[in-house]
C-alpha cells in the first residue's frame, strides 16, 4: 500500500491553550482561559458549540440545581448562557417551573423537573457570540488527531480538517471530548466501564416532535397518575406490541407548548470511542426512532397528530473513559458527604446511570441508594496522570463509576469547565502543570467569576 502522506505535519500556529471539544466543558474552559488572558484554540469536530445540549438534541441542561428545593448550586458561566437565553426567550427559567408532579419538563419531582430547558439553535447562535467577543479561535469540522508528547508534555496537538494535517504549539491542554481522547492518545491512565465487564451504559438518540396536544396529555397523567405512561407500554408488552428493551416513555416539554423532546431511546452495547460502534449505534437509534415514532402515534394520549421534526444528528453517550487520577471519587466519599478542600463547584444531579444490559433499571434504586442533595466536585480528578499539562473536565473525570451519575450532566460539566479554563490560564503564567496549580487562588477566582464554589454559598441545602 502506497500512502501519500510522507511530508511532516506542518505547525501553523502557536497558542497557551487548546481546548478539544465544544460541548458543555469546552465551550466554559475556552471562555474562562480566553477571559483571564490567554490565548485561545477551541477544535470542535461538528459544525456547532453545545456538544450534546445541541448536536445529540438534549436540550436541557441539568444539575445546575438541587432537586428538593430548586435551590441554584451552579452559577458563574453556565448562569451567564442561561440567563442570556431566558432574556431572549429561548429559554425556560427554571424558577418558573413548578417542582411538583406531573409538570411538563418532568412528569414527576426531582432531578427533570428543575433543569434549563433552552431551544438549541439560540443556544448554537449565542455561544458564537461569546466566543467572538471573548476572542478564541474557534476551528469547526475539526476533528482532533494526536498529540506530539516530550518529557511528559503535550508540546503539539494535532488535528485534521478541510486543510488537511495540521498541528499548533500549546502550553495547555483541556480535553473536553468526554471520552477522554486526548489524555488517552497522550499516555494518560484510564479505565472504561463497569469493572466486571468493560460494558457501558446505554446510548440515546433524541428527536423532537411537535403538534403534540399537551392538553389531552396532561389530562390523561393526572387522571391516572401515570409515571412515564408505564401502565400503557407494559399492556403493549402483554400484547407483544412493544418491541423495546426500555419499558418507560421520558419526553419533556421544549421551552414551546407542544413540542417534546424525547428522551426514551436506549441502544445497549454502544461503545462512544470506537467509530464503528458509534456508526451502528446511530443506525439502530434512528430505526428505534421510527418504530417509537409509530407507537407514540398510535397509543399515547396527546400524540396522534404529532410529527417529528428533528432527529439528532449524534448519539448521546452517557459513559466511556475515566482518568485516573491521584485521587478517585468514590462512594463511600460521596454518601459520606465528604468536604474537599479543592472544591471547583457542585452538582445537584442524583444517580442516572441505567444498567448496560437493562436500560431501564437503575441499580442504585434496586440497592435503595440515594444520592446527596448537593455534591461537591474536586479539582483534583480533573488532573490526569502522567501527562503534566493535560486537564479532563466532564464525564472523563476520576471517580468510580457510580459517582459518574451526579457528575456526568450538563451543568456540572459547565462548573468543571470553566474551572479548567481559568486553572490553564494559570498554568501557562506560572503554574507549571496542572497538579500544582494553587487551588486555594482558583478558587478566589472562581468567586470573583460569579462562581459557586463554597458550600455555604448555597442557601437551602437538604441532604
Amino acid at each position: 500500500m502506497n500512502i501519500h502522506h510522507n511530508d511532516p505535519i506542518p505547525v501553523v500556529d502557536s497558542y497557551d491553550v487548546v481546548v478539544c471539544g465544544g460541548g458543555p466543558s469546552g465551550v466554559p474552559a475556552a471562555l474562562a482561559a480566553a477571559r483571564a488572558g490567554a490565548r485561545v484554540l477551541l477544535l470542535e469536530s461538528t459544525g456547532q458549540l453545545g456538544g450534546v445540549g445541541t448536536s445529540a438534541g438534549v436540550n436541557s441542561l441539568l444539575g445546575g440545581r438541587t432537586r428538593n428545593d430548586a435551590t441554584p448550586c451552579i452559577a458563574g458561566i453556565f448562569d451567564e448562557v442561561a440567563e442570556a437565553l431566558i432574556a431572549e426567550g429561548s429559554g425556560v427559567d427554571p424558577t418558573a417551573i413548578p417542582n411538583a408532579m406531573y409538570q411538563p419538563f418532568g412528569w414527576a419531582n426531582g432531578d427533570l423537573a428543575v433543569g434549563f430547558y433552552f431551544e438549541p439553535k439560540a443556544m448554537i447562535s449565542l455561544l458564537d457570540k461569546l466566543m467572538i467577543e471573548a476572542g478564541v479561535d474557534v476551528l469547526y469540522f475539526t476533528s482532533f488527531v494526536s498529540v506530539d508528547v516530550q518529557d511528559e508534555r503535550i508540546q503539539h496537538v494535532i488535528y485534521h480538517n478541510k486543510s488537511g494535517l495540521q498541528a499548533v504549539a500549546t502550553k495547555a491542554v483541556v480535553d473536553a471530548t468526554g471520552d477522554g481522547d486526548v489524555a488517552a492518545r497522550s499516555g494518560c491512565d484510564f479505565v472504561k466501564g463497569r469493572e466486571s465487564d468493560g460494558l457501558m451504559t446505554p446510548a440515546t438518540l433524541m428527536f423532537r416532535v411537535d403538534r403534540v396536544d399537551q392538553d389531552k396529555l396532561e389530562s390523561y397523567i393526572r387522571d391516572n397518575e401515570s409515571i412515564r405512561l408505564k401502565e400503557i407500554i407494559n399492556d403493549l408488552k402483554a400484547k407483544g406490541e412493544w418491541p423495546f428493551d426500555f419499558d418507560i416513555f421520558i419526553s419533556q416539554q421544549s421551552p414551546e407548548r407542544g413540542t417534546f423532546m424525547i428522551n426514551t431511546s436506549r441502544i445497549c452495547g454502544v461503545d462512544g470511542t470506537d467509530g464503528r460502534s458509534i456508526s451502528h449505534g446511530m443506525m439502530e437509534g434512528r430505526s428505534q426512532v421510527m418504530r417509537l415514532f409509530q407507537l407514540m402515534r398510535q397509543h399515547f394520549p396527546g400524540f396522534s397528530e404529532c410529527r417529528i421534526i428533528d432527529i439528532s444528528t449524534s448519539l448521546g453517550i452517557r459513559e466511556t473513559r475515566r482518568i485516573k487520577a491521584d485521587y478517585t471519587y468514590t462512594l463511600a466519599d460521596m454518601m459520606a458527604r465528604k468536604e474537599f478542600e479543592d472544591t471547583i463547584g457542585f452538582s445537584g444531579y442524583g444517580f442516572d446511570l441505567p444498567d448496560p444490559k437493562k436500560p431501564s433499571v437503575q441499580p442504585t434504586e434496586e440497592q435503595n441508594i440515594k444520592a446527596p442533595d448537593v455534591v461537591p466536585i474536586p479539582y483534583s480528578i480533573m488532573v490526569a496522570q502522567p501527562i503534566k499539562n493535560i486537564i479532563c473536565p466532564g464525564r472523563a473525570v476520576s471517580v468510580e463509576r457510580e459517582v459518574l451519575g451526579p457528575l456526568r450532566v450538563m451543568a456540572p460539566c459547565y462548573a468543571m469547565g470553566e474551572a479548567s479554563g481559568l486553572a490553564a490560564a494559570m498554568l501557562v503564567n506560572g503554574a507549571v502543570d496542572f497538579s500544582r496549580v494553587d487551588v486555594a487562588e482558583l478558587r478566589s477566582k472562581l468567586r470573583e467569576a460569579g462562581a459557586i464554589v463554597d458550600i455555604d454559598a448555597i442557601t437551602k441545602v437538604t441532604t
